[in-house]
């Protein structure tokens, strides 16, 4: 495991973010490194931009920002342990599930919704004003 952490040199960022476990796949990191939610520093990066030991990254995924400082070089897929030790963690919390929108719920097979239904899902949506 030694030769998979170091606390210098480089590592692209696409690989790092993925090695840490802020992304599933290395795919994922590379298509969110093209479509701007990776920053280093503050800066948009492209997949082979390289991360140092106390570089910032910034990466907006699934739907949360997460702010994390480099304080180890990861150059392969670790263990969610290990990974944590990889950086320092500066995310604002997640928001509480009561302010997340409700999601609509239908029984599975139920066909297409009524009219009634359709309403009602507008209304949860906001796109209706309540009755």
């Amino acid at each position: 495991m030694a030769a998979e952490v170091s606390d210098e040199g480089t590592v692209r960022v696409d690989a790092w973010v993925w090695s840490v476990r802020l992304t599933k796949t290395r795919s994922q990191a590379a298509a969110a490194c093209r479509a701007g939610h990776v920053r280093v520093n503050g800066e948009r990066v492209k997949p082979a931009q390289s991360v140092r030991v106390g570089d910032q990254v910034r990466v907006f995924h699934a739907g949360r920002e997460r702010l994390v400082v480099v304080s180890k070089i990861v150059r392969k897929r670790v263990g969610p342990p290990v990974a944590t030790t990889c950086y320092v963690d500066n995310s604002p919390p997640p928001p509480p599930k009561e302010f997340t929108a409700p999601a609509a719920v239908r029984d599975r097979g139920a066909g297409r919704p009524t009219k009634r239904d359709r309403r009602e899902l507008e209304r949860l949506q906001g796109l209706r004003p309540g009755s």
